[in-house]
């Protein structure tokens, strides 16, 4: 047997034993292979920052003329946490935990623990067979996060089911677990089973809390070197708090994801979800009715079936330091428990860049407009931007800043419309002689 037909054996092999090797497929949550592929230590890190916040708001928090607060404090946060990606032989791990306490000088109502954790597991079992674990949790009052890439971990956070449009400053409790089965017929050829699970739930009673299963299916075919097409068909179904109703989604999407060069990659899926609501809904009554039995209205269940657009797209560049990403898309989420079952479009821009000297960068942006057609009918958006930057002055000591900004509005609910800000400076701790990652 000839050399070059042993490589050419080989070159076809090695894709089904070291997974699949094509573009990253955006359907399935994947980040680019130039992500996948690096290692990132584990480090440990600790930062004690002050921080000033504006437009804090209560659910139950209202002034003497029964509008809602829009507070501003200062406090001292500190902040610990671990974060890192390893790949071994056929088990892959990425993981950021961060955990911190925040005291407010004045508005001690707000004072309180965040605590995020984002986790990636993957393992092949066989030539042809691996599993995927995502998982996803937090416990927070307010999120600057942006649900963009993110270094450490191994799967992109626009596809879990993450709180991304909270109005209130109020305890939120939110996990999202993902698990998928992938079988590797071929170089070419891969089918994906897998099941979600995820929920939210709120600290005060006036919110509406979600819990929803999901179940998927799709095949993928690389019909060149550096491009694959596929087909994916998704069910999802929302519960919401209180008995309130829920929702049924069936989704159909075709996929495209190519490599386009090394380091840039590009992957979409376009197709239709139709969205099957029931919730209760308060009617006045007839007034004689109203007269006989003492009240003036009632409940009825409320019955919408309604047909979207399914789609999402991301543009990816990575670097030796850092990742670049642009990402948009339309897709039907569970609402933020003010506004339930939501048709929501969004944008988001993001770039992280950790030097091999003294500096690390992050700055990024997402836009959110989403239209209720469930507890009620409207619209409401929100705009998110914000930097950060990290600078070591010794070893294993680092300066952190960051500044965010969050835009809340509606046209059709008056009251949504607000500005706020976050702002904090401090100290960080980590050790290594690569400056403190800022996600």
């Amino acid at each position: 047997m000839s050399l070059l037909r042993v490589l050419v054996i080989t070159a076809v092999a090695l894709p089904v034993w070291a997974q699949y090797a094509g573009p990253a497929i955006l359907s399935r949550g994947q980040v680019p292979i130039g992500m996948r592929s690096a290692q990132i230590s584990f480090r440990p890190f600790l930062e004690v920052s002050g921080v000033y916040d504006t437009g804090l708001t209560g659910v139950s928090v209202v002034d003497q003329y029964g509008n809602l607060t829009n507070e501003s404090g200062f406090g001292i946060e500190g902040t610990a946490g671990v974060s890192g990606f390893h790949t071994w032989k056929h088990t892959s791990l990425g993981l950021d935990y961060r955990g911190s306490y925040r005291a407010y000088t004045k508005q001690t109502y707000y004072s309180g623990t965040d605590q995020y954790l984002d986790l990636g597991l993957s393992h092949q079992f066989t030539r042809h067979t691996e599993f995927v674990l995502r998982e996803s949790a937090g416990l927070y009052s307010r999120d600057f996060g942006l649900v963009t890439l993110h270094q450490a971990v191994p799967f992109d956070r626009n596809a879990a089911y993450i709180p991304t449009t909270d109005f209130f400053d109020n305890r939120t409790l939110y996990f999202s677990t993902q698990a998928d089965f992938i079988y590797q017929r071929s170089a070419r050829l891969s089918f994906d089973l897998g099941g979600d699970f995820f929920s939210a739930r709120y600290r005060s009673s006036a919110l509406y809390s979600t819990t929803g299963q999901g179940a998927r299916g799709d095949m993928q075919y690389r019909i060149a070197r550096y491009t694959t097409i596929g087909l994916n068909y998704q069910f999802s179904h929302f519960n919401f708090g209180k008995g309130f109703g829920g929702s049924d989604l069936h989704s159909l999407v075709a996929s495209y994801s190519v490599r386009i060069t090394r380091n840039l990659e590009f992957s979409a899926y376009a197709g239709a979800v139709r969205v099957e609501t029931k919730y209760i809904q308060v009617v006045p009554l007839d007034p004689v009715i109203a007269a006989i039995i003492g009240q003036g209205s009632g409940e009825t269940i409320q019955h919408r079936t309604d047909y979207s657009p399914d789609i999402g797209a991301r543009i990816a560049r990575t670097f030796r330091n850092g990742v670049f990403s642009l990402s948009g898309g339309r897709v039907v989420t569970p609402g933020n428990g003010l506004f339930l079952t939501s048709i929501s479009n969004s944008a988001a821009a993001n770039y992280a860049y950790t030097g091999l000297r003294r500096w690390s960068f992050l700055a990024g942006a997402y836009y959110n407009r989403s239209i209720a057609i469930s507890n009620v009918n409207g619209h409401y958006e929100s705009l998110t931007g914000g930097v950060g930057l990290s600078r070591q002055i010794a070893r294993s000591v680092h300066f952190t800043a960051r500044f965010d900004a969050r835009k809340y509005n509606s046209s059709d609910f008056n009251l949504y419309n607000r500005v706020i800000y976050r702002a904090t400076i401090g100290m960080g701790f980590s050790p290594g002689d690569v400056p403190l990652r800022i996600w």
